[in-house]
């Protein structure tokens, strides 16, 4: 017989257990408008920068509670502040706070990228369906204009998979479907601001006193998430700053963001303060740590060999630090499909302007020889064999009827 017994079941544990505070139970998070559960952790929201490309560089959005700082060196072009457009738009489209922090601001947000004919809303069609403006006729099917359209092929080949450097625009409730032809407008600005939804933080004064500014519209309610966007951090207006006062002011603005859990802020960097030693040695590591993230946005414009090399893109991107909230690994390393670090190798980054948006995209290299490899045809006059022309002497005919005599 064996000496082990069941052991009985106590009603005093049981009791205990299901009285416990609900306090201690998971609270769920409240999704705000325009945001959604990072896939990385559930304890974190992310929303859109409004470039669906930059999300999946990011892990799929910018996270709340977190800041991403632009580097663009290059002076002669405006990649950086296009970046931050976006995020303005973005903030504007879905109906979130906004705060812009700069010289003259309300002109600069004027200049914001928008929907085509559209303010966003419903509008019913000749054919009586509903659509929502600014829809860009299914994407335009961009990938596909890129690339000529269609083209004829095998027929072993037509159902594969068409090979895409970029990701796919997302839906219009998380990513809209910005166009850099068209303007927002002016009826949508003025509800904004008459809603207290889009405000302005000049500068021109202390360091200190912009960082108050932005801690007041932190501290307002926090039922709508709120974007911090500062389009160009550096330039004159802003005084005669130091690499410390960039850094403190990027660690501080680090530090209000957690405090207040609603709220990411995108910062720009001046082209100069933007140079790899602006600031010493390691300037753009430093940047990266009193930042939850920071990427470089190098145009090829100061290097016309590399426009050769690349005639495709515009210019590469380089991560130097993304953000990762509540976890050790930074979502990009996990669900970024353009980094690739799922397969056997993280993957080169690259961007271009096309007429209607800024897109992220992975970088190849061009076939063989390039686009612009000669290709010289016989010259006119000439036989059709390689080894026919005027000056080469002609071959005897041999044949077997030469033989027998």
């Amino acid at each position: 017989m064996s000496s082990f017994k069941r052991k009985p079941k106590s009603t005093t544990g049981d009791a205990s257990s299901s009285n416990k505070p609900t306090s201690e139970a998971a609270t769920p998070l409240t999704v705000y408008p325009g945001t959604r559960i990072s896939p990385a952790s559930t304890l974190s929201l992310v929303t859109s920068t409004g470039i669906s490309s930059l999300d999946d560089i990011l892990g799929g959005g910018l996270p709340l509670s977190c800041s991403l700082v632009i580097a663009a060196p290059d002076m002669h072009s405006s990649y950086g502040e296009l970046v931050q457009k976006n995020f303005v738009a973005q903030g504007l489209a879905s109906g979130q706070r906004v705060c812009v922090v700069g010289a003259d601001a309300s002109a600069w947000v004027r200049e914001v990228m928008w929907m085509p004919d559209a303010r966003g809303v419903p509008v019913r069609t000749s054919g009586g369906a509903e659509r929502r403006q600014g829809d860009s006729d299914e994407e335009e099917k961009e990938s596909e204009k890129a690339h000529g359209g269609k083209v004829t092929i095998a027929w072993r080949y037509e159902k594969m998979r068409q090979f895409q450097t970029t990701t796919s625009q997302e839906g219009e409730t998380f990513c809209a479907p910005f166009e850099l032809g068209s303007r927002v407008p002016e009826e949508v600005i003025a509800e904004a601001v008459g809603e207290r939804r889009l405000t302005f933080v000049e500068v021109g004064r202390r360091v200190e006193d912009v960082l108050r500014s932005i801690a007041q519209e932190l501290a307002m309610e926090n039922a709508l998430p709120v974007r911090i966007c500062v389009p160009w951090l550096g330039t004159p207006a802003w005084g005669d700053l130091t690499p410390q006062d960039v850094l403190y002011f990027l660690h501080a603005l680090r530090s209000l963001l957690r405090s207040h859990t609603h709220g990411c802020a995108s910062v720009g960097l001046a082209p100069q303060m933007s140079a790899a030693g602006w600031g010493g040695a390691g300037w753009m590591d430093k940047v990266g740590w009193a930042a939850d993230g920071a990427l470089m946005v190098a145009a090829f414009s100061a290097n016309p060999a590399l426009s050769s090399m690349f005639p495709g893109h515009h210019g590469l991107l380089q991560t130097q630090r993304l953000p990762a909230p509540h976890t050790l690994l930074a979502p990009s390393d996990r669900f970024s499909t353009l980094r690739g670090l799922g397969g056997s190798g993280e993957n080169n980054l690259a961007f271009r302007c096309t007429r209607k948006r800024l897109v992220f995209e992975t970088l190849h290299l061009d076939v063989e020889g390039g686009t612009a490899e000669r290709r010289t045809t016989a010259a006119a006059g000439t036989g059709q064999g390689p080894g026919t022309g005027p000056g080469r002497p002609k071959k005897k005919r041999v044949g077997f009827s030469d033989d027998l005599y």
